[in-house]
């Protein structure tokens, strides 16, 4: 099993302000790396109160981060070729095209899943199905809304997912969820 887990947070509503990207890298159903970068968005350095009060970045953390067109290049190696997984991902994915837009970048050709729907399917039982909820079903600690902290807990969660419904490749994944695999 390779896939990426991808997690943004923004400044603001607009789908372009992302400030802070974690992307976890998981290979043969292994986490293999997990990074995090602080983004500059085209709002700076006007960020909503509301984005603050839920990541508690602010302005002055990103001031001399790079600005997504900087780091693209080298988060589209790491995703290269693998599934992209995200926690609500068309929140997740939204702000990717948000990005990649504005900034006049092609989109790649790639998939991704959400992991909510994943949890859906291997714990129908549960009464919720946030991220914070399903790490603390699963007993897994973490920063909740720090980008890299949540793609890391989204792969952990998915990896318990795929070997609960006993899915143990790629191919597998996409037959078992074609319905819910969207194209970036």
């Amino acid at each position: 099993m390779d896939f990426c887990a991808l997690d943004f947070e923004t400044a603001t509503h607009e789908k372009n302000s992302a400030c802070e990207l974690g992307i976890c890298i998981v290979q043969d159903s292994k986490i293999v790396e997990t990074k995090t970068w602080l983004i500059k968005p085209p709002s700076f350095p006007y960020f909503h109160q509301r984005n603050i009060d839920v990541h508690g970045i602010l302005p002055s953390d990103v001031k001399d981060a790079p600005r997504f067109d900087e780091i693209w290049y080298e988060v589209q190696e790491m995703m290269y070729g693998t599934l992209m997984i995200a926690h609500n991902a068309s929140f997740d994915a939204g702000v990717l095209r948000g990005c990649l837009d504005y900034y006049g970048m092609f989109t790649p050709k790639m998939n991704y899943l959400c992991s909510i729907q994943l949890a859906k399917k291997s714990w129908n039982y549960l009464p919720k199905y946030g991220l914070k909820h399903l790490a603390e079903y699963h007993d897994i600690q973490f920063k909740h809304h720090r980008a890299g902290d949540d793609a890391e807990v989204c792969a952990r969660i998915s990896l318990l997912a795929f070997e609960k419904l006993f899915l143990t490749s790629n191919d597998e994944v996409s037959d078992f969820m074609k319905l819910k695999i969207k194209a970036l």
